[in-house]
């Protein structure tokens, strides 16, 4: 057998490595995102998460003007440092309604009082069926909704300063 041939199994199998080391360098963008974007919001009802503030249904997201519906929950910490990028959102006029999964009244009230309410109405989504109506991978996730109830962006991920003009921009686009 020739040299040329003796190397050939090792050169195959840095090929191999190389392949693997550039995929673990480079993987696939593991966002899984909602197939209902350009879809009307399917059809619910949430029970309010909080006394003091309504519910939220798939009635309310078609009234004629864009909103943001953010899904959150008070356990989460990403939700933590998006809070006052939401209350920033709300200070320049963004309507923004909540859809609370898998907590407690007291205590999304807590994590409201402590972090800022954005939030117009909250839905209370227990067993996130919701959710995962909205093709929701977790929380926080964010979705545009149109005024006529048609899902314009999702945002997956805690909305961080950098995404607010991209935000407001998907906004403007859903007027």
């Amino acid at each position: 057998m020739s040299r040329a041939l003796r190397l050939v199994p090792l050169a195959l199998l840095a090929l191999v490595i190389a392949a693997l080391v550039w995929r673990l360098a480079n993987p696939a963008d593991p966002t899984i995102r909602s197939r209902l974007a350009g879809q009307p919001v399917p059809a619910f009802a949430l029970p309010a998460a909080l006394p003091a503030k309504p519910g939220l249904t798939s009635a309310d997201l078609a009234t004629g003007s864009p909103r943001l519906v953010n899904i959150f929950a008070s356990w989460c910490v990403p939700c933590i440092a998006e809070a006052p990028v939401l209350g920033q959102l709300k200070a320049r006029g963004v309507t923004i309604d909540g859809i609370a999964i898998r907590d407690r009244p007291e205590d999304v009230a807590a994590f409201l009082a402590r972090h800022g309410d954005p939030f117009e109405r909250v839905g209370a989504d227990d067993n996130s069926r919701v959710q995962l109506a909205l093709g929701s991978a977790g929380v926080p996730e964010s979705f545009v909704v149109d005024g006529r109830g048609i899902i314009r962006f999702q945002h997956v991920g805690p909305i961080e300063p950098k995404h607010v003009p991209m935000i407001l921009a998907e906004l403007e686009k859903a007027r």
